[in-house]
């Protein structure tokens, strides 16, 4: 693949997806390289799913406490005490031993990786570190960044980056924002001994997903002693001693030692000169690929969060599968977007995959809705007062079941298998005849025989 560049392939970022098609394309024998100004792994790795989720498991260690008197365990919970540096300090330990792997994965791939901010001097030539490299190809994989509303107070505000790294854990925190990162976060910090608040200026948090997994996980994240209020929003945010004043625009105020914005995060585009080259950046400031992740630049192409897809790792990794094969290999390959299964590590968990009851209707199904809920098994003997909620969303003339949603324990897990069944077409029928495992949770899924709807 020898020309005159000094490498086939440039990708700047070094996240999930950049790093796939860098290790992918350099397999297939392209002479690649790629630019990372902060750390290798990018946000899921370092700010994002790993490091929230292993928060997630330390916030969920007090309830495995409170659960063990009803196993026989005598654990006098009132001497429990939690060091939160320690926390983060062995969470710190563990990103770093992964930042190792990606680069001996990089490394031993043959790809040359560049430490520095890079920006483009034309459509072939990348700039990093006062260097300036070349090549055939260049990806730009550089994700996204958390956006904090322009309000008055705006420097008091952190973001899931900086939740990360906090000195310490404030009494009370105000949560602000309804997606996926503010739920997390809510939960993690009640389950950690923070008086928590989620504000949103929504009627109902999680947008976009199923109703009635939305309205079941409001139930359950208020038992977790959650002040969850909608309809809200924060007008500013102004110091007060140690702690931070919030005004509501309902004009209430809270007093709070901690507030968190996870109110979006937009396309880390800045600063690259995309626009100069022709580049064309959608309005809500993405970059505009084609189904093959081309850009308006026959060079330049993009892939990952940087170009609004679905926030997800699994789908930025296979994007680069996609994009190495269409440019080092075979030239073929397409992106299925359809049924991405997905978590949500709230506690208790939600696991989905396929339409929800409205998506399904709004596409014109008549449909069949199977739905269970009950007390997970585990929660018999302890006593305590949180339940599970299972649904299936069925076609009534093709039998195709076109949606799973869950929320309890393990939804996460439970739903990755249901994925497969439902990527490949499984009807109900199918489901109906595919034997439990008992006694488990998962097995309600092949285990509901009448429909509520």
């Amino acid at each position: 693949m020898s020309d005159n560049h000094d490498f086939d392939l440039i990708v700047i970022g070094a996240g999930s997806g950049g790093v796939r098609l860098a290790r992918m394309s350099a397999q297939r024998g392209a002479r690649v390289a790629v630019i990372e100004s902060r750390y290798l792994g990018g946000t899921c790795v370092n700010v994002g799913c790993v490091p929230k989720k292993l928060f997630v498991y330390g916030a969920h260690v007090h309830d495995e406490l409170e659960d063990a008197a009803g196993y026989g365990w005598n654990v006098p919970t009132s001497d429990v005490t939690f060091d939160w540096p320690t926390l983060v300090a062995n969470k710190n330990a563990e990103i770093e031993r992964l930042n190792g792997i990606y680069g001996r994965m990089l490394q031993n791939a043959g790809v040359t990786i560049i430490e520095g901010t890079a920006s483009f001097s034309d459509a072939n030539t990348v700039v990093a570190g006062g260097t300036s490299y070349t090549a055939k190809h260049v990806t730009v994989a550089t994700g996204s960044w958390p956006v904090v509303p322009d309000i008055p107070g705006k420097q008091c505000v952190v973001t899931s980056n900086e939740m990360f790294y906090l000195p310490q854990l404030p009494k009370r925190a105000v949560i602000w924002g309804g997606g996926y990162i503010a739920v997390e976060f809510a939960g993690i910090l009640a389950g950690l001994g923070v008086e928590t608040t989620l504000l949103y200026r929504g009627e109902l948090f999680l947008r976009g997903f199923d109703t009635d997994i939305r309205n079941f996980t409001e139930q359950e994240m208020r038992k977790k002693g959650i002040d969850l209020r909608f309809g809200v929003n924060i007008d500013s945010v102004e110091p007060e001693g140690n702690q931070y004043r919030v005004h509501l625009n309902n004009g209430e105020t809270l007093a709070t030692g901690l507030v968190m914005a996870a109110t979006g995060r937009s396309a880390l585009v800045e600063g690259l000169g995309l626009s100069e080259l022709g580049v064309e950046l959608s309005e809500s400031g993405h970059v505009v690929v084609d189904e093959h992740f081309q850009t308006a630049v026959p060079s330049i192409s993009a892939l990952g969060d940087v170009i609004g897809t679905p926030q997800l790792t699994p789908v930025a990794l296979a994007q680069g599968m996609v994009l190495s094969r269409r440019l080092f290999g075979d030239g073929q390959g397409e992106m299925d977007y359809s049924a991405i299964p997905t978590a949500v590590f709230c506690q208790p968990n939600i696991g989905t995959v396929g339409l929800t009851e409205d998506e399904a209707r709004s596409a014109g199904h008549s449909l069949r809705i199977y739905r269970s809920e009950f007390r997970p098994m585990k929660y018999t003997l302890s006593g305590r007062d949180e339940r599970s909620l299972m649904k299936l969303v069925v076609d009534d003339e093709t039998d195709k079941v076109l949606g799973a949603h869950m929320v309890g324990p393990d939804a996460g897990e439970i739903t990755q298998g249901l994925a497969v069944a439902i990527k490949a077409g499984a009807t109900k029928a199918q489901f109906d005849s595919t034997l439990g495992i008992h006694p488990t949770s998962a097995e309600e899924f092949v285990t509901m025989r009448e429909a509520v709807v």
